[in-house]
């Protein structure tokens, strides 16, 4: 897939930099698309926490869809990118007061709100602004997700979302205040999922939850299940879209919609992943007393999943068309942990090769930083080259 790269306009950059295959970008909003509308009453907002490059966000907003923000800093880059704020919905357990002013005075279009001192925030902030706050509540189902204990937000066990057995009495009080609307309730079981058996437990959890509403004749207007899809890690090139139809099709199949119920999806990692790539190039390679190291000029303060989550990423050697042979592909930084890969097959890597690291579109570029004092990485899009 090395024609996938612009590698003659590589050359010129200073390495190591994210590039975005905006192609694949937008076969993929067009899939999500596709297989969303196959279904009445979906709504599919973007997780702007697993990428907010400006130009990637413009792009995922001309597909229409919406944002959901965990961050003041999210609901202003996603206004800057032209998302309305009538599809910006705001989750995220520590909102503080300008946050929560700034999503008021915009008038997104919910705030999904994770306990009742928060509640009681958004209400007094909304009186001192003269506004009504629409809200939806967190719901923790207890549902596990099969991924990395890092990235599980379902359990009782985390600090996510309202307990279950709180739900009605935290809706009750909600109805009782002044300045807030109840809206709906909303879901996030975790991320990285392919077992579309953890959706559909989330399914049946939420159809419990909501004939314990109907009970208590209290009407839900929207449902928010979250995201959560993963992406094929192992196989970018084989398998650059995410299975959206399996996705959607576990909802339509097993959650029980009331009428003129809209269901909400927060996607982040299932959009972006793909079409991203970290750039770098070899240093050195370095022949150790049982193993060869090939030393990138990237490091985990540009990628850091690897270090943080022992993720998977594949990697590539855009320059070499020489016989593979075996190498751990390392950084430059001070840590032991800052490794991408051990045993990893590469066409024979040299000085100055250019190493692709694949499927890092999601989590790469946002959770860089700069320790050592090291720059940040800058992000490209395919229409820069």
């Amino acid at each position: 897939m090395k024609g996938k790269f612009p590698l003659d306009r590589f050359s010129a950059m200073e390495t190591p930099f994210y590039y975005y295959d905006t192609d694949l970008l937008r076969d993929t909003l067009r899939a999500i698309n596709t297989e969303a509308g196959r279904h009445e009453g979906y709504v599919v907002h973007y997780a702007v926490k697993a990428n907010a490059n400006a130009k990637v966000l413009n792009v995922i907003c001309q597909a229409g869809l919406g944002a959901d923000c965990v961050s003041g800093g999210e609901i202003r880059a996603s206004l800057r990118s032209g998302f309305s704020p009538h599809k910006i919905v705001y989750a995220g357990v520590g909102k503080s007061d300008w946050e929560i002013d700034l999503g008021l005075e915009k008038g997104i279009f919910c705030f999904n709100v994770e306990s009742i001192p928060e509640l009681e925030v958004i209400n007094d902030r909304a009186r001192l602004l003269g506004k009504i706050a629409p809200v939806a509540f967190r719901i923790n189902p207890d549902v596990g997700a099969h991924t990395h204990s890092n990235i599980t937000t379902g359990l009782a066990e985390n600090k996510f979302g309202i307990a279950m057995r709180d739900m009605i009495s935290t809706i009750e009080h909600a109805l009782h205040m002044s300045n807030v609307h109840f809206m709906g309730i909303h879901f996030h079981i975790g991320s990285q999922i392919l077992n579309m058996g953890d959706f559909a437990a989330l399914c049946n959890r939420i159809n419990d939850l909501q004939r314990q509403l109907d009970h208590s004749r209290i009407k839900v207007e929207h449902v928010n299940v979250g995201g959560g899809l993963g992406v094929d890690y192992e196989h970018p090139n084989r398998v650059p879209l995410p299975d959206f139809k399996s996705y959607f099709d576990t909802f339509a199949r097993h959650l029980h919609l009331r009428p003129g119920q809209q269901l909400h999806f927060e996607l982040g990692r299932a959009v972006v992943a793909q079409c991203g790539s970290l750039i770098t190039r070899c240093l050195y390679v370095k022949e150790g007393a049982v193993k060869q190291f090939a030393i990138v000029d990237a490091g985990m303060s540009d990628l850091i999943r690897p270090a943080l989550y022992q993720a998977y990423h594949k990697i590539e050697n855009l320059s070499s068309e020489e016989s593979k042979q075996t190498y751990d592909v390392v950084g430059p930084i001070c840590e032991s942990s800052d490794v991408f890969g051990k045993s990893v097959d590469l066409n024979a890597t040299h000085r100055g090769d250019f190493i692709a690291i694949r499927s890092a579109g999601a989590y790469g570029e946002i959770m860089a930083s700069v320790y050592n004092c090291r720059p940040l990485p800058l992000g490209y899009i395919k229409e820069d080259f």
